[in-house]
């Protein structure tokens, strides 16, 4: 496995804007936060719930949006679409903390830059749901997401990298990301306060470039400028997509809301012997 990025490879994710980075965990590191995610959704995980933000999927057959995002438990169900706050579970920090991703925040951010996390979050896209018509076609799991790039308006300075890596196969069929290489130099709609695009500006963008599904094996990653325009469909498989997205700023940002982002990277970071 990867600990450092050669120029070439470097050289390749500024011309582009994303970069694969191979396999980033092992069969066992994958396994286990296979689990780890299972518990979490099904309550069952030894971890404090009031500090994760968990947002809940639609329900095929029974509600049109994902629900609301806020700190807690939803309810033991494997149809969350969105969990936040993962920097607090020892499992995912230790992750976030491999020396591969301590290099690249290096060459992003400068050597003797502290490193926050802006968001450690679990992203699902549940399994197509079986209709009890036999001659019905499964109801579609998880939410399109449309075409976007990850930018907010509230902070001083623009969070730059995210670390997206794969906790199942990731296809075009069980809605994999689609990106738009290249396209990372611009931001689209620079007045959108998290970075959306208008339906004029995503036409525009498919109609122009190119468009490519990042598709990725299970414990694969990925190496994401935060400018990327990128966007998902739904899954209509029976295998869910299930993704883990890390990412990672300039401790130093200023949130004009006042959150306050634990640091990943340099001294007084968190420790996962300590959580």
């Amino acid at each position: 496995m990867l600990e450092e990025l050669s120029f070439d490879q470097w050289q390749e994710f500024e011309k582009e804007g994303y970069l694969r980075l191979g396999r980033c965990l092992t069969d066992d590191e994958l396994a286990a936060m296979q689990q780890r995610m299972d518990e979490i959704m099904l309550g069952t995980a030894p971890v404090d719930y009031s500090r994760m933000m968990m947002q809940l999927d639609r329900i095929p057959g029974k509600t049109d949006a994902p629900g609301p995002g806020s700190k807690g438990h939803k309810g033991a169900t494997l149809h969350y679409r969105k969990i936040q706050d993962l920097e607090f579970d020892p499992l995912f920090l230790r992750y976030m903390q491999k020396p591969l991703f301590r290099h690249i925040c290096c060459m992003v951010y400068g050597a003797e830059t502290p490193v926050a996390c802006m968001r450690a979050m679990f992203m699902n896209k549940a399994a197509a749901v079986p209709s009890e018509d036999p001659d019905s076609s499964p109801a579609v799991g998880g939410f399109p997401l449309v075409w976007h790039q990850d930018r907010w308006t509230f902070y001083d300075r623009d969070p730059l990298i995210t670390i997206w890596t794969a906790l199942d196969p990731a296809t075009v069929a069980n809605g994999c990301v689609f990106i738009a290489p290249r396209r990372h130099h611009v931001l689209i709609n620079p007045s959108h306060a998290t970075g959306f695009m208008t339906d004029e500006q995503a036409d525009a963008l498919v109609a122009e470039a190119e468009t490519i599904p990042l598709e990725l094996e299970a414990g694969e990653a990925a190496l994401l400028h935060n400018y990327l325009p990128h966007s998902s469909g739904v899954n209509s498989t029976s295998i869910a997509r299930r993704a883990f997205s890390v990412c990672y700023m300039d401790a130093a940002t200023v949130d004009s809301n006042n959150h306050a982002y634990s640091l990943i990277f340099g001294d007084g970071a968190l420790d996962p012997e300590r959580l």
